[in-house]
């Protein structure tokens, strides 16, 4: 009785013993030529095994890979794809960069630091302190809403400083309240509060004309 143990080593398990043996036999074959189009017969019958991997995206490409490794890399044929080496496949991944927003942060959102970097990127002039005025706006929102509690100006201009690396500055505003962007939206309110009570009068007045000539 032969055992798994005494056979060739499976490179690949997923892809069984029958393949392997398939590869080994390529390998032996005389000619570039023969073993090209070996290869090319061996390939269909990986993508027919695992029909999982026509899913992915560049699945023939990785379907060569796969058997340059079954052939534990030594396999001279014509690929339309460069083999990997052993070094490439054994490099690790580059470890994962984690959000900046930690701790006292985290409620703001990758969004504002988003803007915070185009604001940087801005020129001094109107448009980067209508969007610094923007940011710092939104900042308080978050805060309010995740916290549930009111937080003074100082504390969003403080963490906004620090988020931009000392970048960003409010310091020179008392309060939001006293920014250019409140000042705006406050006079829209007020001239759209304006024209609808000079709607609403004018609707009124021509409704007592109209209630007093009915009376005539």
């Amino acid at each position: 009785m032969e055992y798994n143990t005494q056979k060739t080593q499976l490179h690949l398990p997923e892809y069984g013993r029958i393949i392997q043996q398939l590869v080994e036999h390529c390998k032996e074959l005389s000619t570039k030529e023969e073993r090209s189009e070996m290869a090319m017969a061996i390939i269909d019958f990986m993508g027919q095994r695992n029909p999982q991997l026509r899913d992915e995206e560049n699945y023939k490409h990785k379907l060569w890979d796969h058997l340059f490794i079954l052939a534990n890399y030594d396999l001279d044929v014509d690929s339309p794809y460069p083999f990997p080496t052993r070094e490439q496949l054994a490099e690790r991944p580059k470890k994962m960069e984690y959000p900046k927003l930690q701790g006292d942060f985290k409620f703001y959102g990758k969004s504002i630091l988003q803007l915070i970097e185009k604001a940087i990127e801005l020129e001094q002039g109107d448009e980067k302190e209508a969007l610094i005025e923007v940011i710092a706006n939104n900042m308080k929102k978050s805060y309010n809403v995740y916290n549930k509690e009111h937080v003074t100006d100082d504390v969003i201009f403080r963490h906004l400083k620090e988020l931009s690396e000392n970048r960003l500055d409010l310091t020179g505003i008392e309060t939001l309240e006293k920014s250019k962007i409140y000042y705006t939206n406050s006079n829209n309110r007020n001239n759209n509060n304006n024209r609808n009570n000079s709607k609403n009068q004018s609707n009124k007045k021509r409704h007592n004309n109209n209630n007093h000539k009915n009376r005539k």
